[in-house]
C-alpha cells in the first residue's frame, strides 16, 4: 500500500456498505482494465504489417528486448505512482490507462507468436480460461479465509528481482527459459493475486480503488503471460 494517500482509514475499519462499495468499484475497474487491454490489443493487431514491423524491430539486435523490458519497468513505476496520487482522481486514471497501454504493447510480440502457432486464437482462449479460473480460485481463498497475506510482499519482490535477473541473463546469453521457469513465475503471479486481494480486504484506503485495480490487473497480466508461455511451449 502506498503511503502517499491522505485517507488514514482503511477499508477494513469501515462499515459493511462502504467495504462492499469499495470492493465493487475495484473489481469493476479490474474488469474494465481487462476489456480495455483486449480492445487495445485488437487495435494493435489490426495495424497493417504489424507482425513484420514488430519482429523486424526486435530482430535488429539481441538487446532489443532488454530495451523494451527496461522501458516497460520504468513506465510501470511511473504508472503506479500516478495511480497512487492522493489528490487527483484524473491522475489516478491516467496511471491506470497508461499501465494498460504498456501491457498491451509488451504483450504484442507474444500474442503475434501465439496467433502464428494457432491462427484461430485457440492458445489465447485456453490461456485466458486457465488464468480466469486461477484468479477466481485465489480470490475466493483470500475472501473466504480473510487471511492477511501482506507477509508475502518481501518474498514476492525478491522472487521478481531474481526472475528479472534470470530473464536478462537468458536474453544476453541467447537461451530459452523453459517450462519450469514459467511454472515458477505462475506461482509468483498467484502469490501476488493473494497479496493484492489481501490488501484490498485489509490495507487499502476507501479512495484507493483505482490503485487496487491496477495492482490486481498487473498480477492477472503476469499470470496470463506465463500461462500462455506454458501453452505455447507445448505446441
Amino acid at each position: 500500500m502506498n503511503g502517499s494517500y491522505a485517507n488514514p482509514y482503511t477499508v477494513a475499519q469501515t462499515d459493511v456498505d462502504t467495504r462492499s462499495a469499495f470492493i465493487r468499484k475495484t473489481y469493476w475497474h479490474l474488469a474494465g482494465s481487462v476489456l480495455a487491454f483486449i480492445v487495445l490489443e485488437a487495435m494493435l493487431l489490426s495495424i497493417p504489417n504489424i507482425e513484420q514491423t514488430v519482429f523486424g524491430l526486435l530482430g535488429k539486435s539481441s538487446l532489443s528486448w532488454l530495451i523494451v523490458l527496461g522501458a516497460f519497468m520504468g513506465g510501470s513505476m511511473l504508472a503506479t505512482r500516478w495511480a497512487n496520487n492522493s489528490t487527483s482522481l484524473g491522475m489516478q486514471y491516467l496511471g491506470l490507462g497508461f499501465y494498460i497501454a504498456l501491457e498491451a504493447v509488451i504483450f504484442l510480440p507474444m500474442i503475434l507468436l501465439a496467433l502464428r502457432m494457432a491462427p484461430d486464437g485457440d492458445l489465447l482462449v485456453k490461456a485466458g480460461g486457465v488464468t480466469f479460473f486461477l484468479f477466481a480460485a485465489l480470490t475466493a481463498i483470500a475472501f473466504t479465509t480473510r487471511k492477511d497475506f501482506s507477509f508475502l510482499g518481501g518474498m514476492l519482490k525478491m522472487a521478481v528481482i531474481i526472475g528479472i535477473g534470470v530473464i536478462v541473463i537468458s536474453i544476453i546469453g541467447g537461451f530459452e527459459l523453459g517450462i519450469l521457469f514459467s511454472a515458477i513465475m505462475c506461482l509468483v503471479a498467484g502469490g501476488y493475486i493473494l497479496y493484492g486481494t489481501s490488501n484490498i480486504i485489509h490495507h487499502y484506503g476507501t479512495d484507493q480503488y483505482v490503485a487496487a485495480s491496477l495492482e490486481l490487473f498487473a498480477s492477472v497480466a503476469l499470470l496470463f503471460w506465463y500461462v500462455l508461455r506454458i501453452f505455447m511451449s507445448r505446441e
